[in-house]
């Protein structure tokens, strides 16, 4: 073994132990909250708050009349200006970090002369104006079926609504688009140029008028699911159209199987595509050859076996034997994640006793990594229910809990390469390089739309079926 590897615990290490620490803590928060759910990435974000009711702080105090459940809108009088516009705005914004947002109102009186308008609006608009009269608006009106965006002028759009019509508006994040409804048809669609935030809002303007609007407590006329399937139908196959090569696609695979020690998974993958792969470079891009790549990979085949079957003692005595340098700090953080699932183990066998007093011997000379404490508690708390599993703590039960301490194990084996220039390379596949990567470019062109949009999420992908690309 040369030098370069017999140290124990290098900057490398540090960034990775940190690493799977950190994932483990996303973990725990995320699953602490919601019982039960897959946790996501570390691009996961947080739940956005979506219009539920009508401002009664912020309309045009007047001349129209929010209902008590404020959902509803009525012009009581007549008007008598063209400025005397009963309008109200939804108590908070529409929700940005999605593909779409739709709301509907319910013509329920047409009143004298039917002036009803929905549309969207931004902070700044005046509330005595009908939208789309003024900059930075949008408004379908039911008098005219024009559409106003922005100044006084109507463009032809769509047909007029008036009473027991339901008429929608929705925003279209990825054709950057506002889209109009009626009666469960879609009318049509205008170019979005507002890069803020806009808020649902709805109109009246000569006297009886009134709607009910919904925000999505109850169900819609229009079908927005089928509609959004049908929007990301059209994005599948903007993917399914790119085609990649085969040799890459094979590359990115084989790399991702060498990496996480699946030996018998690697062998099976190459007898099969011995027949119709052609020849593969062994050199990457980042001069990482197939020596490399293969390194340890029956070693960490069988530390990763054992970790999956709970056998824990023999882990250990297993890296004592073929890489000492990894346990050779026994507060480092390889071996806090090991002990910590020793402990998981003995509950999960029904240990307590043996548990407890496990724990109080090995958990204190880890006091020193404060970032560990909460996860200390978390292994505390499983004592704490008498259905552990289906507690807040039940993750840790589970076997992403020990794929976690495989895959760290697993990262700290690759470490031990002498031809290991870079601490990433360790922690993560090529494939999950490359999907992290498409998630940043998703998160940048989102950022430069305005923070509008759905940022990529793979496992939402895979959870609705969508294909593969084209081999």
């Amino acid at each position: 073994m040369s030098e370069a590897t017999s140290q124990s615990q290098t900057p490398e290490n540090d960034v990775i132990g940190s690493y799977f620490v950190d994932l483990w803590c996303h973990t725990s928060k995320t699953l602490a909250l919601n019982p039960g759910r897959e946790p996501e990435s570390e691009f996961e974000e947080e739940a956005e708050e979506c219009p539920t009711e009508l401002d009664t702080i912020s309309s045009s105090g007047g001349f129209s009349v929010v209902g008590p459940d404020k959902l509803s809108l009525l012009y009581p009088n007549a008007n008598l200006h063209g400025h005397d516009v009963g309008i109200v705005k939804a108590n908070c914004p529409a929700p940005l970090k999605r593909l779409l947002y739709y709301f509907e109102i319910y013509v329920k009186h047409a009143g004298a002369k039917g002036q009803i308008a929905i549309g969207f609006t931004t902070s700044a608009f005046k509330l005595r104006r009908q939208p789309g009269w003024e900059a930075n608006s949008y408004g379908y009106h039911g008098d005219d079926g024009l559409l106003y965006r922005g100044h006084g002028k109507g463009e032809t759009f769509g047909p007029t609504y008036t009473t027991g019509d339901t008429v929608g508006g929705g925003i279209n994040y990825a054709s950057q688009e506002f889209f109009f409804t009626k009666n469960g048809v879609l009318v049509g669609s205008v170019y979005k140029d507002v890069k803020g935030p806009v808020f649902p809002t709805v109109a009246v303007h000569s006297q009886n008028e009134e709607v009910t609007v919904n925000f999505g407590k109850d169900p819609f006329v229009f079908d927005i699911k089928a509609y959004e399937a049908e929007q990301r139908a059209k994005q599948q196959m903007k993917i399914d159209n790119i085609t990649i090569a085969q040799e890459a696609s094979h590359g990115i695979v084989r790399s991702y199987l060498q990496h996480y020690g699946y030996e018998e998974t690697l062998k099976l993958f190459d007898a099969a595509g011995k027949s119709t792969m052609p020849p593969i470079s062994l050199v990457s891009g980042n001069s990482f050859n197939e020596e490399d790549s293969m390194y340890a990979l029956n070693q960490r085949r069988i530390l990763r076996q054992l970790i999956k079957s709970g056998k824990i003692d023999e882990t250990f005595s297993t890296l004592r034997k073929w890489y000492p340098q990894i346990l050779q700090d026994d507060t480092s953080i390889i071996c806090f994640l090991l002990h910590c699932q020793k402990y998981i183990e003995l509950v999960r066998d029904g240990k307590l006793e043996e548990a407890v007093v496990y724990g109080r011997s090995v958990f204190d000379k880890f006091k020193k990594l404060s970032a560990c404490d909460d996860l200390v508690k978390d292994c505390a708390a499983l004592l704490a229910y008498e259905n552990p599993s289906t507690s807040s703590v039940g993750y840790l039960l589970g076997e992403s809990q020990r794929e976690l301490v495989a895959d760290a194990v697993n990262a700290f084996v690759l470490s031990t390469n002498p031809n290991m220039k870079d601490a990433s390379l360790c922690m993560h596949s090529s494939l999950e390089r490359l999907i992290r990567q498409v998630t940043a470019c998703f998160l940048e062109k989102r950022s430069l739309n305005g923070d509008q949009g759905e940022a990529f999420h793979l496992s939402r992908i895979l959870k609705s079926g969508g294909n593969p690309p084209r081999i």
